[in-house]
């Protein structure tokens, strides 16, 4: 074979597996998933709790397919809703959004935002996102209807966590509650919820975002018994075998998604310790809509 016959095959053979990569990237970013998961977390002689986390739905018009999964996430009967933000990724987005979560408003609920219920996505070089980040952050492009969100979400009874502490009973469980605006944008006031967790409560739960460091340490510390956060999705793109290259906050790779102790080498009792539940969300932005390795998902935890 001469040289010129081996470049075009091998340039040929190289765009074949390049669109077949794109397809299945694509494929795979609408293979929604339910996870299931336990965590050991309730004072003994409490039942378990059924906890459904949402996160990073992205959601805009015309996506029937997720909007018919999230719809049928009802069917789980969870005890409570937990929804770390992104909900939004279009100014028309609110109705499909609430559309789709359907009766699972009639469920008792906690919600904060994230970076894409304020502004909406914009273009970018997906090569960004492995490189260091510049501090750069989205908040000049046109603003999405956060306010009727939380206007619905609240209205359905939900408990709107922005920089605030509160408490709900949920079942036969007391639970306190601590949660951020999104640490991604700087917009967290860790001064507003910083003191120590109720220790009245059966359970205490911390809710943010994006899990940066400070505000997972802060929590912890504090003495939260469980933290819950989206933003990552998962390393959106991942070597199989390896994982996620990079997490889009300060959060280590290897915590990229799932349940966690926080700090990682804690176990269960130590002082300052907490669980930490990252979500891999459902949605990406609608000008990356891929994945690699990394299914969107939504997640029910069995808290015993």
């Amino acid at each position: 074979m001469t040289p010129s016959r081996f470049l075009l095959r091998t340039l040929g053979l190289g765009a074949v597996t390049g669109a077949a990569t794109t397809a299945y990237a694509v494929w795979e970013a609408r293979a929604y998933t339910l996870r299931c998961v336990t965590m050991p977390v309730l004072p003994e002689g409490h039942a378990p709790l059924r906890v459904l986390h949402l996160s990073d739905l992205h959601v805009t018009p015309g996506q029937s397919r997720k909007q018919e999964w999230l719809r049928s996430l009802a069917a789980l009967e969870p005890d409570l809703v937990v929804n770390t933000g992104d909900n939004l990724a279009h100014p028309d987005a609110l109705a499909p959004v609430l559309d789709s979560l359907g009766p699972l408003l009639d469920v008792p609920g906690v919600f904060v935002l994230g970076s894409n219920d304020y502004f909406s996505p914009t273009l970018r070089n997906p090569l960004r996102y492995l490189l260091p980040d510049d501090g750069t952050r989205n908040t000049h492009s046109p603003e999405l209807p956060w306010r009727d969100l939380v206007a619905s979400f609240t209205k359905a009874g939900w408990l709107d966590l922005t920089n605030r502490r509160d408490s709900s009973v949920v079942g036969d469980l007391q639970i306190a509650w601590a949660g951020v605006d999104d640490p991604h944008l700087e917009y967290d006031d860790l001064a507003a919820v910083a003191g120590p967790a109720d220790a009245a409560a059966d359970l205490r739960i911390g809710v943010a975002h994006a899990p940066y460091l400070r505000v997972l340490d802060q929590l912890a510390g504090d003495g939260y018994d469980a933290i819950f956060a989206g933003h990552t999705h998962g390393g959106q793109v991942c070597l199989p075998a390896y994982g996620a290259l990079v997490t889009n906050c300060d959060l280590e790779p290897a915590r990229v998604k799932g349940l966690h102790r926080h700090p990682a080498d804690s176990a269960p009792g130590d002082p300052g310790s907490a669980w930490l539940h990252v979500s891999a969300g459902l949605g990406t932005s609608p000008y990356a809509p891929i994945r690699v390795a990394c299914r969107p998902e939504a997640t029910l935890l069995t808290l015993t």
